[in-house]
């Protein structure tokens, strides 16, 4: 009898224990499963959130920023600044030039136009790397072109541009590195450079695609090759 009952109490304890021990187990599931799906809530709040609140501003919007702000897509060396867009001065024009400098000049020129900038020379400056020099305040007027003397539409219709697209309506950008040979194209550092920096000038400035011209499309300059045209085309063609 001792040992029956014995067993039984030992039977009735064993499966006292094994009921305690499953409800704990149904617990411990029960709480893993809210855990989860609280961090895959977390998670999707989170993935929702953050294209929001990250996203890089496009470039019309940079363009119309203060300061130096960092533009992708180029390697900016700030001489100056930027002001307040709108105390600019009124821009209308890119004229696209070549300094007939050797690789490297642009940071040395860049240099010398941010110490004077209405000097003969231009607003922005890019090395054969393809890092874009912004040595002058946009609201002070370099000097560069001859006036806008072209008038024989060899390569454009200037009536247009016939002593109008000139320093005090015109941005200058001035890229270095074809000497000794003038002929020598533009690095693709500098292209690749460019499809950025003429679509930030345009926002930035409210300018038309056809008002970016090349040196040579405007004045009548060095016969042995035409100043600026390659870039200058592609900026038309590559178009907004």
């Amino acid at each position: 009898m001792i040992r029956k009952s014995g067993y039984r109490f030992f039977r009735k304890d064993h499966a006292q224990s094994k009921s305690k021990s499953g409800m704990t187990k149904s617990s411990r599931s029960g709480a893993f499963s809210t855990m989860i799906f609280r961090l895959l809530a977390m998670a999707c709040a989170i993935a929702f959130l953050v294209p929001a609140s990250g996203q890089t501003p496009d470039l019309k919007t940079i363009a119309k920023q203060s300061g130096t702000p960092d533009i992708p897509g180029l390697k900016m060396v700030w001489l100056s600044p930027w002001g307040d867009v709108a105390k600019a001065h009124p821009w209308k024009n890119i004229i696209v030039h070549q300094t007939e400098g050797p690789a490297g000049s642009a940071r040395g020129g860049a240099a010398e136009q941010h110490k004077n900038p209405t000097r003969r020379g231009v607003m922005v400056w890019v090395e054969t790397d393809g890092t874009v020099y912004w040595a002058v305040s946009d609201d002070l007027v370099p000097t560069h072109t001859d006036g806008a003397d072209r008038n024989d539409n060899k390569y454009i219709d200037n009536s247009k541009t016939y002593h109008q697209v000139n320093k005090d309506t015109s941005i200058g950008v001035e890229f270095a590195g074809n000497y000794p040979d003038v002929a020598k194209p533009v690095t693709q550092a500098q292209i690749d450079a460019w499809k950025v920096l003429v679509k930030v000038l345009r926002a930035r400035y409210d300018i038309p695609l056809d008002h970016v011209y090349a040196h040579n499309w405007i004045d009548f300059k060095d016969a042995r090759y035409c100043e600026g045209c390659a870039l200058a085309t592609l900026a038309r063609e590559w178009g907004e």
